[in-house]
């Protein structure tokens, strides 16, 4: 009788137990308590905290700010990177924001604070150019624009041009079949012109002693004597040979970094003490391999335009490639005009003589 009483009682234990594994959340189980639970006994307790995550978020936001500080370190032989780097520099500032939101969703200190690094080495670089640097007046307005061979509308691109009222009109890429309606578009308001090659001047003013600059095989690059009423002004209409980008070759330059030397050294000649050099460079002032032109004169944009003045390609411009360059005038205001039938957008400068 006593084993046949011990052996209910384990049964109804063992029922009870059953019972109670039925109802009940195992560990393990499909309860949500459960899930947690075995989470962290599989894992463990994270033992990274907000100083040890984000290590990757801080290497970029590194990486950016040696970019912006240090890009005259990058190498310039072979594919060109240097130059690749510095024609688009001020749009490594769009990877700080992206830092910035990764570093929140690490929820990473040390990443939050790398990222402030490169803010601040691309405001000290660039934060100048948020604003307009321009103000009212000057003696002389110029523009620049490379009207592109494939403009279907010369005519109407003349008109936009001469409505801006600038005394100067620097044009490139003009060719045999487009130049003549050019000349007869702009022939009433601007008496004054010299065709060069696929470059021209035209001037309010008279010109003098116009000329073909040798500086490439082809004639794209002109010299003339503006007779301002505050004195003679050497006037350079200039397109520098076209560059391309090539997965293999890289940064294609070697074309217009030798007219660019021949350039320079043509300006470095000259002997009027006021200069404008207007064109088409094919590259940015940021761009080491301008620098022999660069280094001798000012951009009027830099010091007195309004925003970036990117000028191409004119349906999204990301680069000025397209240049109003002074020696011995002020610049007083500069900016990009709305867009023609050309794949540049035009520029203009005030200038005080």
């Amino acid at each position: 009788m006593a084993d046949t009483a011990d052996s209910r009682d384990t049964t109804d234990s063992q029922g009870s137990a059953g019972a109670g594994s039925r109802t009940g959340r195992r560990p393990g189980g499909r309860g949500g308590d459960g899930r947690t639970a075995a989470r962290a006994e599989r894992d463990g307790p994270d033992p990274r905290g907000p100083w040890r995550r984000g290590r990757v978020v801080a290497a970029g936001a590194g990486a950016v700010a040696f970019c912006l500080a240090g890009h005259s370190l990058v190498p310039n032989a072979g594919p060109r990177l240097g130059s690749l780097l510095e024609t688009f520099l001020p749009w490594l500032g769009v990877a700080v924001p992206l830092l910035a939101v990764l570093a929140l969703v690490r929820r990473s200190a040390v990443a939050g604070i790398a990222v402030v690094l490169p803010a601040v080495v691309w405001c000290a670089l660039f934060g100048g150019a948020l604003g307009n640097r321009g103000a009212p007046g000057g003696d002389l307005t110029v523009v620049s624009h490379n009207v592109g061979a494939a403009n279907t509308d010369p005519a109407g691109t003349a008109r936009a041009l001469a409505a801006t009222g600038a005394q100067v009109i620097a044009l490139e890429e003009l060719s045999p079949a487009t130049a003549p309606g050019y000349e007869r578009a702009l022939a009433a308001a601007y008496p004054y012109h010299s065709v060069q090659g696929t470059v021209g001047l035209w001037s309010t003013y008279p010109l003098r002693d116009a000329e073909a600059l040798p500086i490439m095989p082809w004639t794209r690059a002109m010299r003339a004597v503006v007779e301002t009423r505050e004195g003679p002004l050497a006037v350079y209409a200039v397109h520098l040979a076209s560059v391309r980008v090539h997965p293999v070759a890289g940064f294609t330059t070697d074309r217009r970094n030798e007219a660019a030397g021949n350039l320079a050294a043509v300006l470095r000649a000259e002997a009027l003490p006021r200069v404008v050099v207007a064109g088409d460079l094919n590259g940015t002032t940021e761009d080491r391999a301008l620098r022999p032109v660069t280094a001798g004169l000012r951009s009027a944009h830099e010091e007195a335009g309004d925003g970036f003045g990117f000028s191409w390609p004119a349906s999204f411009p990301v680069a000025r490639i397209d240049q109003i360059l002074v020696k011995g005038v002020t610049p007083v205001s500069a900016r990009t005009l709305p867009r023609t039938g050309s794949d540049h957008l035009p520029v203009a400068a005030a200038l005080r003589l």
